[in-house]
């Protein structure tokens, strides 16, 4: 299977003035990011607004970012849903995308009991040839996804590969430490990284990434080293850059950041709007105390 690696950037959508996708600028987009220190992206997750796009859509986004990167980086699809067969149709449009793995969210809004995400994601992964990596993350669900199905899962099922955990960090070294030593744990929140690479934890899925790749990089870089003093230095250094992209719904600050450095990513589609003016002058201020890795010349 594709290594994915430790830093994997939760990729936004680049929209024209039209509101219709830009794949052009998506494609120079996943470019400058592996060049910045990407190991793998996710398209259409979250932070891709993958609830405002048509699933025609995200499949030819699968495909045009993996044909952009080619073998530079891995290419995840954002696939999962709240509903088991329309989440089976997607891993096979997934597939026949040239995806290298799917990113699959707990069941959102429906509230399924631990036995029902066990076998939601057991048919999912089943169904396909694609690595899967789980994504758990209550504050958009509701649902929180333990730590003890998330091993079995991991335990049960040979092509689920890991997880993105954006719980708590205590579940997240409770699954690093119990996992197959093949199952790896990606933080879902920047500003966790590091307390969760602390307790066994490999990478994170990151939105600061499209801003400071390297720099967050690094950081892993001496914490996998076990530099622990420079890597917490680093931490404090950009965790104000972490927190704040999350100052309103994410991806709302940071598309605003790209926009503002200078690298074209457009709008929102509803029901997501742009920052207001407050919003605005405080990523203006929040941007400034920041080198920014993301090459601006990088072409399609």
């Amino acid at each position: 299977m594709v290594d994915i690696g430790r830093l994997v950037t939760a990729m936004v959508t680049p929209f024209a003035s039209s509101g219709e996708i830009d794949y052009a600028q998506a494609r120079r987009l996943a470019k400058a990011l592996v060049a910045s220190g990407s190991d793998a992206l996710v398209v259409t997750g979250t932070t891709g607004e993958n609830p405002a796009l048509f699933h025609e859509e995200n499949h030819r986004l699968w495909a045009e970012v993996k044909d952009a990167v080619g073998d530079t980086a891995a290419v995840i699809a954002g696939s999962g849903t709240n509903g088991t067969g329309e989440s089976i149709q997607l891993a096979a449009a997934a597939e026949r995308s040239g995806a290298d793995a799917q990113l699959l969210v707990v069941p959102y809004y429906n509230k399924p009991t631990q036995e029902g995400l066990y076998r939601h994601f057991k048919a999912i992964a089943e169904s396909t040839a694609l690595p899967c990596i789980l994504y758990n993350v209550p504050s958009r669900t509701i649902t929180n996804m333990t730590a003890e199905t998330t091993l079995r899962l991991a335990r049960d099922v040979p092509n689920i590969v890991g997880i993105k955990e954006a719980g708590a960090v205590e579940q997240a070294a409770e699954i690093a430490a119990g996992a197959p030593e093949t199952f790896r744990v990606w933080s879902g929140n920047d500003s966790d990284t590091l307390p969760m690479m602390r307790r066994g934890a490999y990478g994170v899925v990151s939105v600061a990434s499209h801003l400071v790749g390297s720099q967050i990089k690094r950081m892993m870089e001496l914490a996998a080293a076990g530099d622990m003093a420079a890597a917490e230095a680093e931490h404090q250094r950009l965790l104000g850059l972490f927190t704040g992209l999350f100052v309103v719904t994410s991806p709302i600050p940071v598309k605003y950041c790209l926009n503002r450095a200078g690298f074209d990513v457009g709008g929102l589609r509803l029901p997501l709007v742009e920052a207001d003016a407050q919003t605005g002058a405080f990523l203006d201020e929040l941007l400034a105390g920041y080198e920014i890795d993301l090459p601006m010349s990088v072409t399609a």
